[in-house]
């Protein structure tokens, strides 16, 4: 006698081939991916962004083209001191690129030499109007030039026009006991040497009128020595 299979096979539901269904998952159409909608075009910030690439592109034409032309300006060739008056020989021309900085034209040569240097101007530089000055801020009322005359040892190597120097005393041998002493603290150089480059030793200093007799008369006796300032001016 045959046993007849459990209808519920043990108590389990019937077998099929799909799984059960997920309690809140979505099912059929409403499963499908919503449709996103079209990035929204911006043609004014294109139109920006052109304009900015196409103004740097022209700007640096702009500096391209203007880097090949050249200007004549003028270049100092000797040291001038501040107060000293810019010499016709001082000067020299010379072909720089456009840059915009306002140097002085070569074509104003002339009314430069009838200036005065403000600053200190070393060899090389360029020269620009803030550097001069119609009056001279060094050869003023109360200033006197004083001529010396001076031997190896009084007065420094490489000693120029344009440079700072105290003025000192140095007492003779046959002083006794007589002391040095500073009798200008600070002294413009007007010339050093002869002009066709000989005698190093005749220099020519700016000096307050208080002090230039007492000078004048102690580089009579060879008894004035100089000594230059580093850096100053």
């Amino acid at each position: 006698m045959r046993i007849s299979e459990k209808s519920d096979r043990d108590g389990r539901g019937p077998v099929t081939g799909e799984r059960p269904a997920v309690p809140g998952a979505l099912s059929g159409p409403a499963s499908r991916k919503l449709p996103v909608p079209p990035r929204e075009r911006k043609p004014a910030l294109a139109a920006l962004a052109l304009l900015l690439v196409l103004g740097g592109a022209l700007g640096t034409t702009l500096l391209v083209l203007r880097s090949g032309d050249r200007v004549s300006a003028i270049q100092i060739t000797q040291q001038i001191g501040p107060g000293q008056p810019i010499v016709p020989e001082a000067m020299t021309e010379v072909q720089i690129a456009d840059t915009g900085i306002g140097y002085v034209s070569w074509v104003h040569r002339a009314e430069v030499a009838q200036t005065f240097a403000r600053v200190t101007l070393l060899p090389g530089t360029l020269l620009t109007e803030a550097m001069v000055s119609r009056a001279s801020e060094q050869l003023v009322p109360g200033k006197v030039i004083v001529g010396l005359a001076l031997k190896a040892g009084q007065v420094p190597r490489g000693l120029q026009r344009g440079d700072q120097v105290q003025v000192l005393y140095v007492p003779g041998s046959g002083r006794g006991q007589a002391v040095g002493k500073v009798l200008a603290p600070t002294a413009l150089v007007e010339r050093a040497g002869d002009p066709d480059g000989g005698n190093s030793g005749l220099v020519s200093i700016v000096v307050d009128a208080t002090v230039s007799p007492t000078i004048a008369m102690y580089a009579s006796s060879g008894e004035i020595a100089l000594g230059k300032l580093p850096g100053a001016g």
